[in-house]
């Protein structure tokens, strides 16, 4: 069964590359992450200002926690991987002199690439364990959460399921629109797999692996608040660690909110990483 599904994940890669490369008219944006280095013609790097939610990383802008990877090393990634990797660094010291014992990476496409409707698909596979909150997701310019947010994929160290979200006025934190999607048996986040959502100006349909896992329709969203998805959005890829979305999960306060003393572990040991192998967005046929 296991093979089954990385045939499968693969027969996806192919079609989605096969698309950005053949459809250009389709293509709004394509990196499969084939460079030395991050394209900064396409993605900024973050560095951490006010941290929110509680988490307990800084992000900075350091090869460190963002790198590219080809080859053997790029586990399955055809053209290369980029890798968000999350370290211990105890006294890391930010620019507003707080000080973290993690610091960890976060780019997005804010002002090189924003999108309003269509399909955004990232090919990620990831570390587990409890306190580990990675995500793609897209973002609205503006005060938040007015200016929408669509999470097309996060998880908080739980290996078998990814939740999706949304959070827009009235509708934001705890939210009411979100779906856990529990991965197909035999296979689970540290497996390779395709992680999508089609927008729409009446709906966003989530998937995994080209199966649909979660819609929301405007006429759902309109029960709590106004439809904050009809605004340019951006891309955002990063790997946060512990804060409230964990820590609300599995009650963890000790060694940090959030973060579990084996995922402590495994971050001082260097094995915390994302895989990005590649990031798609199609606008949709007659838009």
């Amino acid at each position: 069964m296991k093979t089954f599904y990385l045939l499968l994940s693969a027969g996806f890669l192919m079609v989605s590359h096969a698309k950005a490369q053949q459809s250009k008219t389709d293509t709004v944006f394509f990196d499969d992450f084939n460079t030395g280095s991050l394209d900064r013609s396409k993605w900024n790097v973050e560095v951490t200002g006010n941290t929110v939610n509680d988490e307990q990383q800084a992000y900075v802008d350091t090869t460190a926690t963002l790198y590219m990877l080809k080859g053997d090393q790029a586990e399955g990634a055809v053209n290369g991987a980029l890798v968000l990797k999350a370290l211990y660094q105890p006294g890391y010291t930010s620019k507003q002199q707080k000080k973290y014992d993690f610091i960890s990476g976060r780019i997005n496409t804010r002002a090189k690439m924003e999108f309003t409707y269509g399909t955004a698909s990232a090919r990620m596979k990831m570390t587990s364990g409890a306190g580990l909150w990675p995500a793609f997701w897209a973002l609205g310019n503006g005060n938040w959460p007015d200016c929408g947010e669509i999470d097309v994929m996060e998880t908080v160290g739980d290996s078998s399921w990814v939740s999706h979200a949304l959070h827009g006025p009235h509708y934001f934190g705890n939210t009411p629109l979100a779906y856990r999607a529990f991965l197909q048996t035999g296979t689970d986040v540290t497996q390779w797999h395709i992680y999508s959502v089609d927008w729409s100006p009446a709906s966003l349909v989530f998937k995994i692996d080209g199966k649909v896992t979660y819609t929301v329709t405007k006429s759902m969203v309109e029960k709590y608040g106004r439809w904050a998805f009809d605004n340019k959005k951006f891309i955002i890829l990063n790997f946060a660690l512990g804060g409230g979305y964990p820590g609300g999960y599995n009650k963890i306060k000790q060694p940090y909110y959030g973060i579990s003393a084996s995922t402590v572990n495994k971050i001082k040991a260097g094995q915390a990483k994302v895989f990005v192998d590649w990031v798609l967005v199609t606008r949709n046929r007659g838009q």
